[in-house]
């Protein structure tokens, strides 16, 4: 009887194992054909452009005392997620931006005041057109930014405009946003698997410098950006 059972229960563990051995390429084939097709990276390079309107800063404070925001070039990447044919999930992705606060308007001659780094956080819901073998394939798309500052620092421009002194210096915080951005771009198929993005994004965008001082500049930045990046399709 003891022998019986033995060789039930090997039998039942050849079965067992020989059942998952078979799962498993399976599980590998479902997971290979729920990425074909639908993921996609890219990797090129971004310019973020801000169309600044610059207030004033408040008293106590030169009439006309303004500030303009440099644009900045770097590497970036994206991922997208095809969810059909026409419609995609993209996000952009970057390590983040460094732009120079300049004066304007009362104070353009005193150039550099600042810095500050941005990193723009954004999902952007795509359509694109024409079919998903089509060797030009123009799109659009809509989608929230978060546009985070940080690391902002100040020049001793800014500190003897504002009454500072290097003991004291006056320093600086640029507000963090949420926005909203939309996109028109083109995906040119190099290869079955590789193609060549171009894109172009707006972004509407508000936020509030403020210093040490007390005194605030509001500023609408509306970022143009510029990307031109290679893409691969798994």
């Amino acid at each position: 009887m003891a022998q019986v059972l033995n060789a039930a229960r090997s039998a039942a563990a050849i079965a067992v194992a020989g059942t998952l051995l078979a799962a498993a390429p399976v599980q590998a084939q479902g997971l290979s054909d729920m990425i074909a097709g639908k993921l996609g990276v890219r990797l090129g390079v971004t310019r973020i452009a801000p169309d600044v309107t610059s207030g004033d800063l408040s008293a106590p404070a030169f009439a006309g005392t303004k500030a303009d925001i440099r644009s900045d070039t770097q590497i970036t990447g994206g991922l997208s997620w095809a969810i059909n044919d026409h419609f995609t999930l993209d996000l952009p992705l970057a390590a983040g931006f460094t732009h120079e606060i300049v004066g304007d308007g009362a104070i353009a001659g005193v150039g550099k005041i600042g810095e500050v780094k941005a990193l723009p956080i954004t999902l952007l819901a795509q359509y694109r057109f024409f079919g998903a073998s089509a060797p030009l394939r123009p799109y659009v798309g809509i989608g929230p930014t978060y546009a985070k500052f940080y690391k902002a620092r100040s020049t001793a421009a800014l500190t003897a405009l504002t009454g500072g002194t290097p003991a004291n210096p006056t320093t600086l915080e640029v507000e963090s946003k949420l926005a909203l951005t939309a996109q028109i771009g083109a995906t040119w198929q190099l290869a079955p698997r590789w193609a060549l993005d171009a894109t172009v994004l707006k972004t509407k965008l508000k936020t509030r410098t403020t210093l040490s001082t007390g005194q605030t500049l509001d500023a609408t930045l509306d970022p143009w950006s510029y990307c031109v990046a290679v893409g691969y399709r798994f």
